[in-house]
């Protein structure tokens, strides 16, 4: 697996060197795009646009335009004199819970491992973490952009999640209203909540639609033709505490596999 960012963890004057790498990845089917006249393959080409010609990647360099047309050409190696030795490190800059960050700030997620010669230092970080139940929040320069990320402990090592600044995260599209909402009702939707209440393993969720599509994909190219779903039928119900009780008396009626107690 290739190595995504090269630097060092610091905090205080301990320096642990690291690498990180992706910690996800894509299996959903892609598909390319098509003539409709005679099913050749769309490309995208990228043509100067003054002399028209196509360019390629040794062709092309990064400039900033800063007037009507006139631009400045910053190079790679401009981009690393301007780094300092804080910017090559993944500087931590205080330890917090990690129930104090909202999701929505989170982006990318990588796996940190220690490099060469860091091994111990990189537990010894690991374990107090976890052992006090604190994350790291640290910044580090990747590409062109200063990055905020949290440092998480896990069982067997430690995660980094890249995360977006309070600037970049877009207000809600409009308000949400909060009507008022009856005891009875509350209480009948903790009771929902219990009886669904079961640990998380991760083993037992697939994408199901990918699965259906990849049998679509195979049914078009043996020439069958495609069934569509059997639809689920949605009940009518109106009012909200019928609904719930509902709801309830269909989680009382289901198979007890998969409803495992918490610590099972």
């Amino acid at each position: 697996m290739a190595v995504s960012h090269k630097g060092a963890i610091s905090f205080g004057l301990v320096h642990i060197p690291v690498s990180l790498y992706t910690a996800t990845q894509d299996h959903d089917i892609h598909f390319n795009q098509l003539c409709k006249g005679d099913m050749s393959r769309v490309r995208y080409k990228k043509v100067c646009a003054g002399c028209g010609k196509e360019v390629g990647p040794k062709d092309i360099i990064k400039g900033f335009e800063y007037g009507q047309d006139q631009y400045v050409v910053v190079t790679e190696e401009d981009f690393e004199k301007i780094k300092t030795e804080k910017d090559r490190s993944i500087q931590i800059m205080h330890f917090t819970d990690l129930s104090s960050i909202r999701p929505i700030y989170y982006d990318k997620t990588y796996h940190v491992l220690p490099d060469a010669g860091g091994e111990k230092a990189f537990e010894l970080l690991r374990v107090a973490m976890k052992d006090q139940q604190k994350i790291g929040i640290a910044k580090t320069v990747m590409g062109q952009k200063e990055t905020l990320m949290a440092l998480i402990p896990t069982e067997d090592g430690m995660l980094s999640e890249t995360m977006f600044y309070a600037d970049e995260i877009k207000a809600l599209p409009k308000e949400i209203l909060h009507p008022q909402v009856k005891e009875a009702e509350l209480e009948m939707a903790k009771t929902l909540i219990q009886s669904m209440d079961r640990p998380f393993e991760p083993h037992l969720y697939h994408d199901e639609y990918q699965k259906r599509l990849r049998q679509l994909i195979e049914q078009k190219i043996a020439g069958q033709e495609v069934v569509a779903a059997r639809q689920e039928e949605r009940n009518s119900v109106i009012d909200l505490m019928e609904a719930l009780q509902r709801s309830i008396e269909q989680q009382a009626a289901a198979p007890a596999k998969g409803r495992r107690k918490k610590g099972a």
